[in-house]
């Protein structure tokens, strides 16, 4: 039992504030408490936002936070608040987006120092302990922000009030006659076209980030189109990326992102957001190529997650950290020696595959120094292998998976990162939308079955009489749904409807999409804001429209709409639809390679089919999955209930019957009922 005094933190749900707990620092988790105390006692207040995989939110625990000295200088001079930013993304995003604005920048940790009315006047990410090569360390700044505080408050306040000014100028919607068009996709093609690497997929140098949506555009767009060259680019980018240190070839799932061109050297943490988006992009480019190795993938990312992320309950957890003990990747990387021992006779294959060393296969991001540890990759391709040691490439590969499974439990004897428990909604509506298009393509039960579970959970368990939350953990429901929550979860529930035609789904998708209209939605300009209108937690609210590590709610949203536009023929859905292309206009023409999200829903907005299957539910839900044999993005896909009728003008005028009927739509005109399955499959390939 660890015999340090606590602090507040040790009350906390979140795994990233309690890692904070035992600090000297006298912390505050976010709420009243601490901003009454930093009033009363006339203290500014140092705010620190980070996550519980993040690596340098741990560095900077370990060299200022338990250091005695610091916490000393901070608990005389602040009041001391920690945000763990996947609970809080309201107060991330806030805070962060101010410090992009003032420093061209941002990341995690973020260090906000600040009025006790919130308002900041000191924003940075990462910070030393000592000052160094004309950086400021956090003992200096200290110092200096006391120094301030006491003898030229009048500055600081000034300064306050003036970043908050340009911030709420910088934010304004700057309303203009421009539309969002075709022009704009073809931009931000051709923007990606520009910047992808042709050896090793992906865009621009370093680092590469998976950005899944950006995948998914260029794939829907390829298939469009009919652009060959920009799918030839998804598929190189999922390939290399499949291949690289950022792929966990020994247990599955992908890390956040690499450090280095080729897709070598990740940072290790795995994300949630990512599985889910990553599934959806290779589930996509299957459909599409029918290519064996991208449904291989997609497999082994869910076989992951139900290992290791799915919670009995129902329900995935957010992440995995970087760091075991004290070390980031200590858990997924190997000495050319342990490899040696443990592969025997069959090393010399793996070792040639991988490109293991004696001095190891990377070097130290920051220094560059000889590291002896190795990432398993796969460097040489099976087939050059096999002619190198006269086999044939199936041996080559069978003995390449069994040294695998040999490593995986050897690793399953190391200290295993920590994994945070937390459930958030948002991630969980991505995974639900990506395990029911996987369920459904690849015609498999379980993801479906998996899909239902996380839906009902969070129906059942974070949806408490009509409202939604942000964050479950250890039975606990907390913090009130932001944007992303319920634009995510309408996602979600759009697919699973899609894959099961169960009208329970659908009716919760009508329902979330009216609060989140009434909590969300700029009455004035249009667009949805981030934050409810009763978030009295940041100082201005906020619209996201550029994608970030996944989607943007405004993006998530907008395609709900077109979804729920082209089943209804609702044209109050369009007027809301029309305002976000309004609004944003200005914004995406700017910078449309930013907003792949939102264009993916002007794709579907501009070419859409409507599949309406009558009569034998059986039937039609295994018709419908043998659509999936044929790669048609932006389709709608619906069963003909009385519910669907009352909600459906142009639905409503297709009577229901006992024997199977589909029924190809588009712009709200249907063609002659199909009967047959061969005539509904020839039709498919027409379009």
């Amino acid at each position: 039992m660890d015999k340090r005094k606590p602090n507040r933190l040790i009350n906390e749900k979140s795994p990233y504030l309690k890692q904070h707990a035992y600090n000297p620092v006298d912390w505050y988790p976010w709420g009243d408490e601490a901003f009454k105390k930093a009033k009363g006692e006339d203290k500014p207040i140092f705010l620190s936002i980070g996550y519980s995989t993040c690596h340098w939110c741990h560095v900077m625990e370990k060299e200022s936070f338990e250091d005695e000295e610091i916490a000393k200088l901070m608990n005389e001079t602040f009041i001391n608040i920690k945000v763990d930013r996947e609970e809080r993304p309201d107060i991330d995003q806030f805070y962060m987006n101010i410090c992009l604005m003032v420093r061209g920048h941002g990341g995690w940790p973020l260090t906000v120092i600040m009025t006790p009315d919130k308002k900041p006047f000191y924003i940075a990410t990462y910070l030393p302990k000592e000052s160094s090569y004309n950086r400021i360390g956090l003992k200096d700044l200290i110092k200096q922000i006391k120094d301030l505080w006491i003898n030229d408050r009048k500055k600081i306040l000034e300064r306050a009030e003036k970043i908050l000014q340009h911030y709420e100028d910088f934010t304004r919607d700057r309303i203009s006659d421009d539309e969002i068009n075709e022009v704009d996709i073809v931009n931000a093609v051709l923007y990606f076209k520009d910047r992808f690497d042709k050896e090793k997929g992906g865009f621009g140098k370093t680092p590469k980030f998976p950005s899944p949506q950006n995948l998914i555009f260029l794939t829907r767009y390829s298939k469009i189109y009919k652009d060959e060259e920009t799918f030839n680019m998804v598929k190189k980018t999922l390939k290399e990326m499949s291949k690289g240190g950022i792929y966990d070839h020994v247990g599955y799932g992908f890390h956040r992102y690499s450090t280095d061109s080729k897709w070598l050297l990740p940072h290790f943490e795995k994300m949630l957001y990512d599985q889910a988006m990553l599934i959806w992009a290779y589930t996509e480019a299957y459909q599409y190529s029918k290519e064996k190795l991208f449904k291989e993938i997609v497999e082994e990312i869910i076989e992951y997650l139900k290992r290791d992320m799915y919670n009995s309950e129902g329900g995935f957890y957010s992440a995995e950290d970087a760091d075991s003990e004290g070390e980031e990747g200590k858990f997924y990387v190997w000495s050319y020696d342990e490899l040696k021992n443990l592969l025997g006779e069959n090393f010399e294959i793996f070792k040639e595959i991988s490109n293991i060393k004696e001095e190891g296969n990377f070097r130290e991001e920051a220094t560059g120094k000889i590291t002896y540890k190795n990432i398993i990759y796969i460097d040489k391709s099976f087939k050059e292998v096999a002619k190198k040691f006269n086999k044939s490439e199936k041996e080559v590969k069978e003995i390449f998976r069994n040294c695998l499974k040999t490593l995986y439990r050897e690793r399953g004897k190391r200290v295993r990162p920590l994994k945070d428990t937390k459930i958030l909604t948002d991630w969980n509506g991505l995974i639900i939308k990506a395990l029911s298009l996987a369920g459904r393509v690849f015609n498999n039960e379980e993801y479906i079955d998996l899909a239902k579970k996380t839906a009902d959970f969070i129906l059942d368990s974070i949806y408490i009489n009509g409202e939604l939350f942000h964050r479950y953990k250890d039975g606990e429901v907390k913090i009130k749904a932001n944007l992303d929550d319920y634009s995510f979860l309408i996602f979600g529930l759009i697919e699973l409807y899609q894959t099961t035609f169960d009208d329970k789904y659908l009716k919760y998708v009508l329902d979330l999409t009216e609060k989140m209209i009434y909590k969300f939605w700029d009455k004035a300009n249009g667009g949805f804001y981030f934050t409810s209108s009763d978030n009295k937690d940041v100082l201005i609210r906020q619209k996201e429209i550029y994608d970030g590590a996944y989607p943007s709610g405004n993006g998530v949203a907008y395609n709900c709409l077109v979804w729920l536009y082209k089943l209804t023929g609702d044209e109050r859905f369009k007027k809301y639809i029309n305002k976000m292309e309004r609004v944003f206009a200005s914004n995406i023409k700017r910078v449309p390679y930013g907003s792949p999200s939102f264009l993916i829903g002007l794709m579907f907005m501009l070419n859409s089919t409507e599949i309406i299957f009558n009569g034998d539910k059986e039937k039609a839900l295994k018709l419908s999955q043998k659509s999936e044999e044929f790669y048609i993005p932006s389709k709608v896909l619906a069963y003909n209930t009385e519910f669907l009728r009352k909600i459906s003008d142009f639905i409503n005028n297709i009577k229901e019957s006992k024997d199977l009927k589909i029924y190809l739509c588009s712009n709200f005109a249907c063609q002659q009922p199909i009967k047959s399955e061969k005539e509904f499959l020839e039709k498919l390939k027409q379009i």
